[in-house]
């Protein structure tokens, strides 16, 4: 393995590039959380309900939005496998398989370790069926996401399990794990640290098997969900900037924390109205950064690439953002 391939490198180069002009599509879902596309470019994403849709979409307009599973609890991150059937992380029943053309719904996984999977997040598949996965907190539930982050209690989690085995912690005390995708060639998986504001890599294959490290540190947001794009370029949401207040907060000592989050629960402050997503090259390089301020469409939970086209969800809004690639 080359020296740069091994190394760490911190995003930069320049200030972001404005993200287009967006246009909101299939408004009836609500909170569509992740989005992914599969190998035909049809869009899948998981609404509050429990639903899970499917969509298709072309750069002549989007089709209509087709239920086609219902979770019985809250989806969050997908991930479509190459039989046709879709992995879905949800908040409240565990890692799930889900088959789109008939609406069946299998548990993968519903607990751990005697305790049940709660706030599982994002999922990524390898070639020989072995999945990783997040577990954002262990604390908190996706209802109170906000005092997992500003408590900073580092009880996140990445799973992997393999077929027909059972599910085996490989990372430990993240701070508010979400994000999971694998590299172009598997050797590696990276997870969002969405609290620390950076991505974590755990080395798969080669001389640092076993190994983590950070894919990039001091983004300039909150990583969410991560996806691949046909070019292995990983596409990283970021649900908001980076808040001062915040790194200000998680200098303190827990019991200040949690003070203050107990403070700010009653209010439930709404998230900025700056839009941004990251392109990270698999060295950790920056491919390109864009932002949008003052965006109608808030909390940018999930971003991913099809064709000259950028898709994104919010757990937050209705409907699925879609922008033009200008770069």
């Amino acid at each position: 393995m080359s020296r740069r391939a091994g190394r760490t490198s911190k995003p930069g180069g320049g200030q972001p590039q404005r993200l287009p002009a967006l246009r909101v599509i299939a408004t009836g879902i609500q909170g569509p959380e992740d989005v992914v596309a599969d190998a035909q470019g049809t869009l899948f994403t998981g609404g509050a309900d429990g639903t899970v849709w499917r969509l298709a979409f072309s750069a002549s307009g989007a089709g209509r939005a087709v239920a086609v599973a219902h979770t019985g609890g809250r989806p969050l991150g997908l991930e479509p496998t190459a039989d046709g059937r879709l992995l879905v992380c949800d908040a409240q029943r565990g890692l799930l398989r889900v088959d789109p053309r008939g609406g069946a719904v299998e548990v993968l996984a519903g607990e751990a370790g005697g305790e049940p999977l709660r706030f599982c997040s994002n999922v990524a598949a390898a070639a020989d069926g072995t999945l990783y996965f997040s577990v954002s907190s262990r604390r908190y539930g996706l209802e109170d996401w906000m005092g997992d982050i500003l408590e900073h209690t580092g009880t996140g989690q990445l799973w992997r399990l393999r077929p027909g085995g059972e599910p085996e912690v490989l990372l430990n005390g993240l701070h508010f794990a979400n994000g999971v995708a694998l590299a172009e060639d598997e050797s590696f998986v990276v997870v969002a640290e969405t609290g620390a504001y950076r991505l974590r890599r755990l080395w798969l294959r080669g001389a640092r098997a076993g190994r983590c490290d950070s894919l990039a540190r001091d983004l300039p947001g909150f990583p969410d969900n991560i996806s691949r794009g046909p070019d292995g370029v990983f596409w990283v949401a970021l649900a908001g900037p980076r808040e001062p207040g915040v790194d200000l907060l998680h200098r303190m000592s827990p019991q200040v924390r949690k003070v203050v989050w107990h403070g700010v629960k009653p209010f439930r402050p709404r998230p900025r109205r700056t839009v941004g997503v990251v392109a990270l090259r698999s060295d950790g390089s920056r491919a390109c950064a864009l932002r949008r301020v003052k965006s109608p469409y808030r909390m940018v939970t999930s971003v991913c690439r099809s064709g000259a086209f950028l898709i994104m969800g919010s757990v937050l809004e209705n409907g699925l953002a879609v922008c033009e690639l200008d770069i």
